[in-house]
């Protein structure tokens, strides 16, 4: 069993093989669709949309600087990295939390890197629309 893998309700993440693959690789989304399902699907009963939104919002946001000014949006990506520890613990459940350990390595994996947050941000999209189409609320 990984250390990533979560005791609650059977969740895992996936591991720093395939993550790397979703966030790096462009020949990666079948990875990506695979992973994002599962995700979505654990975390549908244990997130509320709003939770996994004001998140997606604030990610959002960063790619439209990133239009602008590639550098400070980047460095802004980091910078979630602790509001994403914070939400996790302040929030009920554990649900963000969760969430928060599969996004926290992937934005590590950005590294900068237009097209891997480009990825980062797809990916990030697909999870959100798993959670929905398995009943998020």
């Amino acid at each position: 069993m990984s250390k990533q893998h979560s005791k609650q309700q059977g969740f895992q993440a996936p591991s720093e093989d395939e993550l790397k693959t979703i966030i790096t690789d462009p020949d990666g989304a079948e990875v990506l669709v695979k992973w994002a399902e599962r995700i979505g699907q654990a975390l549908a009963r244990q997130l509320s949309t709003s939770q996994i939104r004001s998140l997606f919002g604030e990610v959002r946001q960063i790619q439209g600087d990133w239009q602008v000014d590639a550098r400070r949006a980047s460095r802004n990506l980091v910078l979630l990295k602790p509001k994403m520890a914070y939400r996790a613990r302040k929030e009920r459940g554990r649900g963000v939390e969760e969430l928060v350990s599969v996004l926290s390595p992937a934005v590590d994996l950005v590294q900068g890197d237009a097209d891997n947050f480009q990825r980062f941000v797809e990916f990030f999209e697909a999870i959100l629309a798993y959670h929905k189409a398995y009943g998020g609320n």
